[in-house]
């Protein structure tokens, strides 16, 4: 069943994001006081009754801004407006109707688009001037509505269905297979958002020189030999002492959730300053939640010893960060389009990885030649005795040692087994979990 997309706009600070969150019925955008907090357009599936949409949040700028980055955001902003099926013309009732209203009025009149005028922050009398101000924008009649206390959402769903009209709700075959969903994620400024604009082949989300331009988790969809795959871009993580700022903190708190969600995480990591304790701490988080990892190095644009540097990091990688033996290290250059190619075939086999199922018979026979190799130490003059093994779950792959003395199992055995693990049933680049447990086989008949 296709869904219509609906494109919510204004200036900056009118309560875009926050009646995209209460469309969303989560919180997805980041809000706060400061104008100008979106700068990406961000997509999510809505609710309103029983209206499924498309939710498009955009960027409010100031119009007569002449920077790149109010370029972009504006360019951003016009192609969700093109893109969307119906507009939600957003406006501060309290504030009243300014000249930024207009221009913002102009651009979706422009565009031919069904327009819905919304009239926030009309709860109690503070914003009746305002609701009457904005009749002067021609664009119909303002529905008063607070999207920060849910007031005005039944006369706003009755009004998406009269704008829409005669939207076809049957005219696409949705594909109900869920994307593959990958994280990017890195320090300020490696190169996130370049490297997604360079593998989608799109000038879809805002880059420039300066670090922190990306705020929001932004979901970019995208197909890939025939399959649906799910970006999403993050903000930068600095160093947890020195994110002061509350919206920094928010930023943050969106990409580890992003990395949670995810299946398989990029890091970029910039090959002029590599392997910084921050990638290496951003590395070990990916681990530590369960999530296959891949290692972007970008701007090799500007390494001349391509080969002799790439083997060095490698090098050090495996060094600095022995739990993540296995994964891919990708040199690439977004700006020059070298290397993007890499990337997709590595994520694929990761994925493949992540999902892999080893039957419980090989995995026993594995057991028993590890043990014959290397038996596990005595503690206290006893020695344990490992018994059996099977895989409970994979994503992550995730498998259980039934053994005498289990508690008593050294840390350095759990990683020889590991390791043995991804030698012996080729999953490279993914975590292992290895629980090891005290308790009878229950294999073994009872008879």
């Amino acid at each position: 069943m296709a869904i219509p997309k609906i494109a919510v706009i204004g200036r900056p600070n009118v309560g875009k994001s926050t009646l995209f969150n209460r469309l969303a019925g989560k919180p997805l955008a980041i809000v706060d006081d400061r104008p100008g907090v979106t700068r990406d357009r961000r997509e999510a599936r809505g609710r309103l009754g029983d209206l499924e949409m498309l939710l498009v949040d955009t960027a409010g700028w100031d119009t007569e801004g002449v920077g790149q980055m109010e370029t972009e955001m504006r360019d951003q902003s016009e192609s969700a407006v093109q893109r969307a099926d119906i507009c939600l013309f957003v406006i501060d009732a309290r504030e009243g109707i300014t000249a930024l209203d207009r221009d913002f009025a102009d651009i979706v009149r422009r565009s031919g688009k069904p327009v819905v005028l919304l009239a926030n922050k009309a709860e109690g009398k503070a914003g009746d001037a305002g609701i009457a101000e904005a009749y002067g924008l021609g664009l119909g009649e303002p529905i008063p509505i607070s999207a920060s206390h849910g007031e005005g959402m039944a006369d706003l769903q009755v009004a998406i269905i009269q704008g829409l009209g005669d939207f076809d709700y049957s005219d696409e075959d949705e594909d109900e297979n869920a994307p593959l969903r990958i994280a990017v994620i890195g320090r300020p400024n490696a190169g996130k958002s370049t490297l997604i604009n360079a593998l989608i082949g799109e000038k879809r989300l805002i880059t420039g020189p300066e670090a922190g331009i990306t705020r929001d988790a932004i979901a970019v969809d995208f197909l890939w030999d025939g399959k649906r795959v799910r970006f999403h871009d993050t903000a930068g993580l600095r160093k947890r002492g020195k994110v002061a700022d509350r919206l920094e903190r928010m930023s943050a708190a969106d990409t580890l959730r992003a990395v949670k969600f995810a299946e398989v995480v990029l890091l970029v990591i910039d090959v002029e300053h590599p392997l910084e304790k921050q990638d290496l701490h951003l590395a070990d988080m990916v681990l530590r939640e369960g999530r296959a990892l891949a290692v972007v190095v970008a701007k090799m644009d500007k390494v001349v010893a391509r080969e002799a540097v790439m083997k060095d990091l490698q090098i050090e990688f495996e060094r600095l960060l022995p739990q993540a033996k296995g994964s891919p290290l990708i040199p690439v250059s977004a700006l020059k389009g070298k290397g993007l190619d890499k990337i997709m075939p590595a994520v694929a086999k990761l994925h493949h990885d992540w999902n892999a199922k080893v039957k419980t018979r090989d995995l026993n026979d594995w057991l028993q030649d590890m043990i014959a190799r290397h038996p596990p130490p005595a503690v206290n003059g006893r020695r344990m005795k490992p018994k059996y093994m099977a895989q409970t779950k994979s994503r992550p792959p995730t498998f259980v040692l039934m053994c005498s003395r289990a508690a008593a199992m050294p840390e350095a055995y759990k990683r020889y087994l590991i390791g043995g693990l991804r030698e012996a049933f080729d999953l490279p680049g993914v975590p292992i979990r290895l629980i090891v447990k005290g308790g009878k086989n229950p294999y073994v008949d009872k008879d």
